[in-house]
């Protein structure tokens, strides 16, 4: 059974005179003495092997993929499937009875080709409604690293197909993105309609949190479906749904989709709504009807409740009196950015950078005048502020940029984990434009640390609290790094550092100019010369080998009649295009990174230049 509890803004209102506060509804589980028994998976793992996938991408995917089956019970189903172009199940769906089977085909599994993401999640789909128990927790889990350029390609038509998936035959999608070209938007607008969940994977060894988490997750499920309508009273009016929830207006009030509710998660709906002037006394604002499914007596049923929310009315100069709810506008200030985040990519896509920076300043100069930066959450909070502020500004709105601002939109409006939360770990040019010491003598070493998707720092140097964070400018983190400052100072509420003076890179003795050689090849740009085309040996076996892509591009050869035609399956080139490459060394079943791959001036095709290698997987 759900429980639901409410807060205001403000604990009362002043009378006659109109009112806008925040309203913070809760849902959470019942407590009870016995710890609740997990319901059975039914789940299909959908992994992406095209060409892209190939190194550590995959191997990391197959990686988590192994430690979610260790997790898994003989009361589970499982199945497992591939895709590239074409989509094959290595695994097909029974209950979790010899796991050595399943990690047996999971090890064997290599990148392929191009991208089918329809044919492979509809074929998850499949494998999840043939062994469909309302009593189940029914979900594909769809792994990608690339732009669906195979299949079905349109997003609009997978966004609701996703929607009908999730509505007539429930069954639920979560998707993950991989690394820096995959469709945010796509995958996004998948889990959101499909009543899942969304993860950007932005390393390769963020799989394996994600995972735990999307286990915990669906291991602690409570109730699904959660759906509520709020009807007013005395004029009251919703005037913004601070989340991403879908809603609808109804003739007696608003519908809003919550989705699933977890143990570990309690599930918010955070509203700003209005009031007309109202005479002293205690006065109603919402009926709050509520319905979900949860299994009662090892059945699914649904369950309805309703709660009418009432607020104080004071006299003026007794609310003069009253202070803001913190706790609350806590919560509801992160959904604004939320907001301001999402507005601010939008503006961005339409190549207002500008607007868009003046988006997030508006934002983080309305917190500032809060003066709630004194824990670490709200001084990170505003750190990414400035780190996003300054990357539109200098006119750096990448692919990492944008997804990393979608991802904390989604995270912070659909989800409340704190380890969701301001994930990322992308990096500006400005940490190559510190000064560079080798000598710790004067000042306090920090070194920054990956947690959880997260940039963290640390002091290292004696005397300080090395579990303690660091408040330290974003756009110069560097995992690995360590950095000498002249001071830190503890923070007013104890629980965290400032950095004070100047920072500087530190670097081993005699490492001075191997750092200035790195800041001159990031800055350096390319000579104008034309790259040559690239040569080959005799054949394929000659080829230098390689176990990693690095910064090149993958080509493939694929039958076209009595030939073999070489294509391009790296994301952000078209794999209908020709491209120039050696005959010597084309086969069947081979990977080739190559250093660079042009568009021919003609148009219509590519041309291979530089290095050619063959990947070994």
């Amino acid at each position: 059974m759900l429980q639901l509890s409410s807060q205001t803004s403000h604990s009362c209102i002043p009378a006659h005179q109109a009112s806008f506060i925040d309203l913070l509804l809760q849902f959470q589980p019942v407590a009870q003495d016995a710890p609740r028994k997990r319901r059975p998976l039914n789940l299909s793992i959908v992994i992406d092997r095209s060409g892209s996938m190939a190194g550590q991408p995959l191997k990391q995917a197959v990686n988590a993929a192994r430690l979610l089956v260790e997790q898994l019970s003989a009361e589970d189903i499982v199945s497992v499937v591939i895709y590239d172009d074409d989509v094959e199940t290595i695994f097909e769906p029974q209950a979790v009875k010899n796991k050595d089977i399943i990690y047996t085909v999971l090890s064997k599994i290599t990148a392929g080709g191009c991208t089918n993401l329809s044919g492979g999640w509809l074929k998850g789909c499949e494998h999840v409604q043939a062994h469909y128990a309302a009593d189940k927790i029914n979900r594909v889990l769809l792994l990608t690293d690339g732009q669906a350029n195979v299949g079905v390609t349109d997003s609009k038509v997978l966004i609701n197909t996703a929607q009908q998936k999730s509505q007539n035959a429930h069954i639920s999608t979560t998707t993950l993105g991989f690394g820096s070209h995959f469709n945010e938007d796509l995958l996004i607008g998948m889990a959101k309609n499909a009543n899942g969940n969304f993860y950007f994977i932005q390393t390769p060894e963020d799989l394996i949190e994600v995972f735990r988490i999307e286990l915990e997750s669906l291991s602690s499920l409570v109730a699904q479906d959660l759906v509520v309508t709020l009807t007013p009273h005395h004029g009251a009016q919703v005037e913004q749904i601070l989340n991403h929830y879908r809603h609808k207006d109804k003739a007696d009030g608003v519908e809003i989709l919550l989705g699933d509710v977890y143990e570990v998660e309690a599930k918010q709906l955070a509203l700003v709504v209005s009031i007309p002037a109202q005479a002293v006394g205690t006065q109603p604002m919402f009926t709050v009807h509520y319905r979900y499914q949860t299994v009662v007596n090892e059945a699914i049923e649904q369950t309805t409740a309703d709660s009418t929310l009432t607020i104080p009315v004071v006299t003026p100069e007794a609310f003069a009196n009253t202070s803001p709810q913190q706790s609350v506008l806590d919560q509801t200030h992160r959904l604004r950015i939320a907001h301001a985040k999402e507005n601010a990519v939008d503006l961005a896509d339409q190549g207002e950078l500008d607007h868009a920076a003046q988006t997030l300043h508006n934002i983080l100069d309305f917190l500032t005048q809060q003066h709630i930066e004194e824990t670490f959450e709200w001084a990170e909070e505003f750190e990414q502020l400035r780190f996003f502020i300054k990357q539109l500004e200098a006119r750096r709105y990448d692919p990492e940029t944008r997804k990393e601002l979608k991802d904390q939109s989604y995270q912070s409006a659909l989800r409340n984990r704190g380890d969701l939360s301001l994930r990322g770990v992308s990096i500006s040019d400005a940490v190559y434009d510190l000064p560079v010491v080798s000598s710790a003598d004067q000042g306090v070493v920090l070194q920054c640390v990956r947690e959880g998707g997260k940039l963290r720092m640390r002091v290292i140097s004696e005397g300080y609290n090395p579990d303690f964070n660091v408040q330290f400018p974003r756009h110069i983190r560097e995992e690995g790094a360590s950095y000498l400052v002249d001071a830190v100072e503890l923070a007013s509420s104890g629980t965290f550092y400032r950095t004070v003076g100047e920072i500087r890179r530190l670097v081993a003795p005699g490492q001075e100019q191997h750092y200035q050689q790195r800041k001159h090849s990031r800055h350096v740009p390319r000579s104008g010369k034309p790259p040559k085309a690239a040569t080959a040996p005799a054949t394929a076996a000659d080829l230098e080998t390689t176990d990693s892509i690095g910064t090149g591009v993958l080509v493939q050869c694929v039958p076209e009649g009595k030939k073999l035609r070489a294509r391009v399956v790296s994301d952000g080139y078209r794999p209908d295009y020709n491209i120039r490459f050696p005959r010597s060394i084309r086969e069947l079943g081979i990977l080739y990174v190559v250093d660079e791959v042009i568009e021919h001036p003609q148009g219509g095709s590519y041309i291979a230049c530089g290095k050619i290698k063959r990947l070994i997987q």
